[in-house]
């Protein structure tokens, strides 16, 4: 800003307006473009930057940078989640857009936890210094509940959190030991941290079993992500009192469905079958596919024990050896689950189409079905090959119509992320003996092209439109969906994405979100059976927005839907039961009962995406365990490998063969003193300037595996990298 400019004075009612806004986002350095956007402002630059001017001069903000201002801080208050480090530190992450992190030294996290909601006191900021604050109250815990392993000496007990980001033992009164022995894996529950102890205490309420044994680090992964390891008895018995017989009446009140041809095609070891397709030939070249799920929201209803437990689960955990399911047994693989040669009560979205997969006509409703044939994948794959087998017809049809449907999502715009994705074979010990690609073929892609097209057309149906257009309700009611949404890429990962693959000889094209998606498109295309294929894969996954469930009306980049839902899943996903109620009070036109308006909609959404999180999580936790533990057979062996990270800690490779992921330390590369170049993102040798960078291929050997903390250490075959 020139010190020519002149001002006639600052406004009043401006001033007040910014000043609420620099008050409301404590921790964010605006500049005068920033503030006027936000405050909506769409007069003269002037006015707000006079009123900038005036409210530095009064001391209420500071102009910190040239340009860029920041409220001043007399003890203001922010809330925010707790980051914590391994190290200990924390870092305070708030919710607005474009704030700064706060660091939280050690000593001023009085008692904050990884993930925890806290209110943090700030600290009066200092030039060019990083924002600091300590916590003054903690509002939510994330977890009380941690895994780790109980040392006692004599009568004096802790417990060691297997959580990196736990920065303190946990102690435990003698009283509160409950018979476990020192060394044993344990769940323990925190339940007090008083002022003058150093340590917080806590009670144990699960003995897991001996450290490294299968089953004690399988139910310590499902412990630590906050899943339960078994359902209460309470709501055990609730689902015992389930009747499994069907009375006519309900068959009455439903469109029968039981005549027509049903089969259901799923994983070989599967027991929870959420989902059915029927078939059958109409005149003039048309067919009706009927997309039938599960009807769990006939089971499980709102304010029962069985339907908070689920909420709470929100998601079943699928682990490498084991399904943590989100239902008890009695309804996910009984009384809900579709099995074969049994009357099923359903929820089902049924679709008149051509053969081109043009929908012609839909119905949504409640129906009652009977499946004629339980097929695996393999099975329905080896008809479809050969054209022949029992309900080869059906499948060879439905399989035709099922590749138009995904030739026309890729025309509008759709991106087809078909990662690599590596599955284990364990013996009756649970010891990983084999690893193996799964592939994905037409009978995989079949039904995922029919469940996508059920929960695209539900989306559509309950998102409110003008009336006569076919909607559900008219738009002025503005009743709430569930919506599972993906927003478009973030422009600056964008443009490190395409840095990055420039690398290797790729390119995308930056211009309108049809011209992005076509060029992701063509690299995973080609990049297919490359040594980078696997890299570029998961790199192009992490440049795209994270999907998750909201009841804000918003498309589905990914998929190039404009609406889109989670519907065909319900015995293991919360939302889907979500979304069922609400289709079931919409096709019925009625009002929403209390407890489902917006804003609860919205909350449970919100649990949901998070849960859904851990579960994945969890996931990948017990995927690095058996790695750790199949490579632990191959200490010593040299393998290839890709680059797949670098740190200032490390060096991440994945090797070729068996997509293990393990690390270099930097601590044992002797040849140079190598740090972490942030920029470049590469790791350099302050002497020799050799570099380590994403993508490169390298050639190590096992140093050694630690199953029980699922990690892997590589060493550097010397002279094997390749430039």
């Amino acid at each position: 800003m020139s010190k020519k400019q002149k001002f006639t004075g600052s406004n009043p009612d401006i001033e007040r307006e910014i000043l609420a806004l620099f008050k409301a986002n404590p921790t964010s350095l605006l500049n005068y473009k920033q503030v006027a956007a936000r405050i909506n402002y769409q007069g003269d630059r002037n006015d707000i930057i006079a009123a900038l001017m005036q409210l530095s001069k009064a001391e209420k903000i500071e102009e910190l940078d040239r340009g860029k201002y920041h409220y001043v801080h007399q003890l203001s208050q922010v809330e925010g989640k707790m980051d914590i480090t391994a190290r200990g530190a924390g870092f305070l992450v708030t919710d607005e857009e474009g704030e700064d992190d706060i660091f939280i030294a050690p000593s001023d996290l009085n008692g904050a936890f990884h993930g925890d909601t806290v209110l943090v006191e700030l600290y009066a900021r200092r030039k060019n210094k990083k924002l600091e604050g300590r916590v003054v109250e903690i509002i939510k815990r994330a977890k009380i509940l941690f895994v780790g392993t109980l040392q006692r000496n004599r009568d004096v007990s802790f417990v060691l959190p297997d959580d990196k980001h736990m920065y303190t033992d946990i102690f435990i009164p003698k009283e509160h030991v409950q018979g476990a022995m020192d060394g044993e894996k344990v769940l323990v529950e925190i339940t007090d941290w008083p002022d003058d102890a150093k340590n917080p205490f806590g009670k144990i309420t699960q003995v897991l079993g001996e450290p490294g044994e299968h089953n004690t680090e399988m139910h310590a992964i499902v412990a630590e992500f906050g899943f339960p390891l078994a359902f209460p008895q309470a709501v055990l018995n609730q689902a015992e009192a389930i009747p499994t017989e069907i009375s006519q009446e309900e068959i009455a009140k439903r469109r029968d469905m039981r005549g027509t041809t049903t089969f259901t095609i799923d994983p070989a070891d599967a027991k929870d079958f959420d989902d059915a397709i029927s078939f059958k030939v109409l005149s003039k070249g048309r067919y009706e596919v009927g997309v039938h799920i599960a009807d769990v929201s006939h089971y499980v209803r709102p304010g029962t024990l069985l339907d908070d437990d689920a909420f709470e689960r929100a998601t079943s955990v699928y682990l490498v050896d084991r399904t943590i399911p989100m239902l008890p047994e009695k309804l996910s693989n009984g009384v809900c689950s579709l099995r074969p040669k049994e009357e099923k009560l359903t929820f089902s979205a049924i679709f008149e189409l051509d053969s081109n997969g043009t929908v012609h006509d839909q119905w949504f409703g409640k129906t009652v079905i009977y499946s004629d044939r339980r097929f695996t994948y393999e099975e329905a794959q080896e008809i479809i090959e050969n054209e022949k087998g029992e309900y080869a017809e059906e499948l060879l049809t439905l399989n035709s119509i099922a590749k138009q449907l995904k030739e026309d999502r890729f025309k509008k715009g759709a991106i087809s992320f078909e990662t690599e994705e590596v599955k284990f074979r364990l013996d009756e010990e649970g010891r990983p003996i084999e690893l193996y690609k799964k592939e994905r073929k037409d009978a995989h892609k079949l039904v995922e092209e029919y469940m996508l097209l059920a929960n695209k057309k539900v989306a559509e149906f309950a998102t409110p439109k003008k009336s006569g257009d076919g909607a559900a309700f008219d738009a002025k009611s503005d009743q709430p969906f569930v919506y599972r949404v993906h927003d478009s890429p973030n422009g600056e990962k964008l443009a490190e994405f395409s840095l990055f693959i420039k690398r290797f000889g790729y390119q995308i094209k930056f211009g309108d979100e049809d011209q992005i998606a076509g060029s992701f498109n063509r690299l995973l295309h080609e990049v297919e059976g490359k040594p980078e294929q696997n890299i570029l894969q998961s790199m192009a996954i992490r440049t795209m927005a994270k999907a998750l469930y909201t009841t804000k009306k918003s498309g589905h980049y990914g998929l190039a839907f404009e609406h889109y839902s989670h519907f065909t899943s319900p015995i293991r996903r919360y939302p889907d039961l979500m979304a069922h109620r609400l289709m079931e009070i919409y096709l019925n036109k009625q009002k929403l009962p209390k407890g489902m308006d917006r804003s609860i909609l919205e909350k449970q959404c919100k649990h949901s995406s998070e849960m859904e999180s851990k579960a994945a999580e969890a996931e990948r936790a017990s995927v690095k365990y058996k790695q750790a533990e199949y490579l632990r057979q191959y200490v010593g062996r040299a393998f290839d490998g890709i680059i797949s990270g670098v740190t200032d800690w490390g060096i991440y490779v994945e090797l070729t063969e068996n997509k293990c992921e393990g690390m270099i330390r930097l601590n044992a590369l002797f040849d140079d003193f190598y740090e972490y170049d942030e920029k470049q993102k590469a790791v350099i040798g302050k002497r020799s300037k050799k570099r380590y960078m994403i993508g490169d291929p390298i050639r190590v050997t096992v140093k050694k595996t630690d199953p029980i903390k699922r990690t892997i250490d590589f060493n550097i075959v010397a002279g094997a990298k390749r430039f």
